[in-house]
């Protein structure tokens, strides 16, 4: 009688092991690639690979225009703060996290107006222990009064 059992429970470990390691197996990884190290004052990497990936989140470029669908006329900083928290929202909204990011595109009609505020970006980095690609673009001109979009690339 004190065979079946026994049989029976080892099956049963077995089977939990398998299952411990395939989900080991199937996480998700993000290798950062960083040949130099001077990117990392900046909060951003030169290169993400990610493996096993659940999913992929593609945002479109988000930026100040409040929920009833108005553009800001604020300053870039109160503009920047703004589609900050856009991102996060649709982010969070699809089920993912902002410390997945892995590819970020900012957009602004002004380099020279952005930058004393690029300390915001990078504590929102951090805050998230985020590790992205990151690309900045200056542009001539974005919807209506808008100075700074962000699109990014997400992954779960």
């Amino acid at each position: 009688m004190k065979k079946p059992t026994i049989v029976l429970g080892l099956i049963l470990v077995t089977i939990t092991c398998i299952q411990a390691q395939n989900k080991n197996v199937n996480q998700m990884e993000k290798r950062v690639i960083n040949p130099w190290k001077w990117q990392d004052e900046r909060s951003y990497v030169q290169a993400v690979e990610v493996r096993n990936a659940e999913g992929t989140l593609y945002v479109s470029g988000q930026t100040a225009i409040n929920a009833e669908g108005q553009s800001s006329t604020a300053d870039m900083k109160t503009q920047f703060i703004e589609a900050i928290r856009n991102l996060e929202q649709v982010i969070n909204d699809a089920g993912y996290e902002c410390k997945n990011i892995v590819r970020l595109t900012i957009y602004t009609t002004s380099s020279e107006e952005l930058w004393p505020h690029f300390n915001i970006y990078q504590d929102w980095v951090a805050k998230h222990n985020m590790k992205q690609a990151l690309t900045v673009v200056e542009v001539n001109a974005l919807f209506e009064t808008l100075k700074v979009e962000l699109e990014a690339t997400v992954v779960k």
